[in-house]
């Protein structure tokens, strides 16, 4: 079964209804967070940290057909301060990814965004920016000890969407983002992600994909409040 297939239905169970909540009636209390945002985590823990992944496969769509580029992602991962709205409460990871191609400086893809893991009802959520003019929202579920979860944010969608500027809306339509990510037994961690493009003059939509291996090169930085405390 494809990547697509499985994240469309979220093991079986369509988003719509995978994704819903029960809501409490009290919206405005907090609860307490702990001040060390990496022991809670989740499945989250083993990215936190500065990474690199030199084997990186990008298939992007030319005019002439799809075109397969290699590179290079470097990604810097790092706690946050516990994030409440009300009674919902966030652990997280504020990330910055950019990517060249071998043997090149210029920068081939730049993302920031965060990586957010929600210990209450087991959702996680990656946000992601790209400074072509494009924003998307990638919510799933995971166990908090999981070694492999999946996300999605699908176009038109107002709790996981995609927003982009009028030209890639015109020319590249994002209709959904996939990503799934796998922790692996070494220390690493890799993703794949697939991203459907309807394109004005291909009859079908495009698959565009990349994937990559990141390995550690750098311990995460404990988040402000974990700082404070342990100087206290």
């Amino acid at each position: 079964m494809s990547l697509q297939r499985v994240l469309r239905t979220m093991d079986g169970i369509p988003t719509w209804l995978y994704l819903m909540t029960t809501f409490p009636e009290d919206i405005y209390t907090e609860p307490t967070a702990d001040t060390d945002t990496q022991a809670n985590l989740g499945p989250l823990a083993p990215m936190a940290g500065i990474w690199i992944g030199e084997r990186g496969m990008d298939v992007n769509p030319k005019a002439d057909g799809p075109e397969r580029q290699a590179f290079i992602e470097h990604v810097e991962l790092q706690p946050i301060d516990a994030q409440p709205n009300g009674p919902q409460l966030f652990y997280g990871l504020r990330y910055h990814t950019r990517i060249h191609k071998p043997g090149e400086v210029e920068t081939f893809h730049d993302q920031v965004g965060y990586w957010l893991w929600e210990p209450a009802t087991g959702t996680v959520i990656q946000t992601l920016t790209i400074p072509r003019g494009q924003t998307a929202m990638a919510v799933g579920k995971a166990a908090p000890d999981a070694k492999r979860f999946r996300l999605r944010a699908e176009r038109g969608s107002t709790t996981n969407g995609i927003s982009s500027n009028p030209f890639l809306e015109h020319a590249f339509r994002t209709e959904s983002y996939e990503i799934e990510v796998t922790i692996n037994d070494d220390g690493s961690w890799s993703y794949e992600q697939e991203t459907m493009l309807v394109i004005p003059d291909r009859s079908e939509p495009f698959a565009h994909t990349d994937r990559n291996t990141l390995r550690r090169i750098g311990e995460p930085t404990p988040n402000p409040t974990a700082q404070a405390e342990a100087a206290a």
